[in-house]
């Protein structure tokens, strides 16, 4: 990526982000929630509350920047990061893009699309977002959010990809992504990258969702960034248990690859619409879900496993080109 990025509060340098969290969302919603508002009403003092609270608990092991990548669809609010950021001090980026297509809202763009215009919509969208701001204020992404389905990039998907290469190679805006249960990574990458995007500039997520070695090696290759950002969800949308994810882990840090892979926890501090119930099977395999998780629970892990301390460090440093 270049030598700086966009964060709610303004510009800074990537050599001021500092030991970061690459993917949490301070916010969170599946797109419908807004038609559940009797029920799940948006509560702004809530989010703040709860924003404010994951914020000051990761700045006490040392994270200086979060990355929140929720989608334009799924709840995004730079407004509300902004008031967690200057509360707090904690710098945070936020994302402009959409959600994969069976999880996020396909509708709209695929009505426009159906009238010939989607391509250019969303050049627009994106380029009005990061130029000028989101939705009046002065607020600008620092990266695009791009999303693929299980064991496929559909063509609505595709379609964003497509724009994205474009406008990111007229703004230099970074991307980081979505692959559902850690599929789809290597193609990602060698089609950004064959487009001529920077490897820097690119950050696969979710790859911890797949296990196989080679896989991951195979994308790795391309020059990416590789997200291990799903740590405490266990047994849910395909994710394996955290001790498979270290092991993969480990086995990619013994290779070297310390300097491609950033770790998160993909956390969600504030629902839109209702809080979810979830069974006390699903709360106990779930109940590190937290954005601390890694820092109590995973990096232990690695020191028993002999990752020196200099390699973790690198885990939590985006590269810059």
């Amino acid at each position: 990526m270049g030598d700086w990025i966009n964060t709610v509060t303004g510009r800074i340098a990537v050599e001021d982000m500092g030991k970061t969290l690459i993917h949490e969302h301070f916010l969170f919603g599946y797109p419908g929630f807004s038609g559940d508002v009797t029920l799940g009403p948006f509560n702004k003092e809530e989010a703040l509350e709860k924003g404010i609270e994951a914020a000051n608990a990761v700045q006490e092991f040392g994270v200086r920047t979060v990355v929140d990548p929720t989608p334009n669809e799924c709840g995004r609010n730079p407004e509300v990061l902004r008031e967690i950021s200057e509360a707090t001090g904690l710098q945070i980026v936020c994302a402009t893009g959409f959600y994969y297509e069976a999880e996020g809202a396909p509708a709209y763009f695929k009505f426009r699309q159906g009238l010939g215009t989607a391509e250019k919509d969303i050049y627009d969208m994106f380029m009005k977002e990061i130029n000028d701001g989101i939705a009046g204020t002065d607020i600008r992404p620092g990266i695009i959010k791009l999303a693929s389905s299980k064991d496929q990039i559909t063509p609505y998907e595709q379609m964003f990809f497509d724009v994205a290469v474009k406008v990111q190679k007229e703004t230099g805006i970074m991307f980081l992504t979505h692959t559902q249960e850690g599929t789809m990574g290597i193609k990602q990458a060698r089609m950004l990258t064959e487009a001529g995007v920077d490897p820097s500039d690119i950050v696969i997520g979710h790859m911890c969702g797949n296990t196989d070695i080679d896989y991951h090696v195979e994308t790795l290759k391309t020059g990416v960034t590789i997200g291990f950002d799903r740590f405490g969800i266990q047994g849910l949308v395909g994710a394996p248990m955290d001790e498979e994810r270290v092991e993969t882990l480990v086995k990619l840090l013994e290779l070297g690859y310390e300097k491609q892979i950033m770790l998160s926890h993909d956390s969600i501090n504030y629902w839109m619409g209702r809080d979810p119930v979830m069974s006390e099977q699903v709360a106990e395999l779930v109940k590190n879900w937290h954005p601390t998780h890694l820092f109590e629970n995973i990096i232990p892990m690695l020191k028993e496993r002999e990752i020196a301390d200099s390699v973790i460090e690198e885990l939590f440093h985006l590269r810059s080109n």
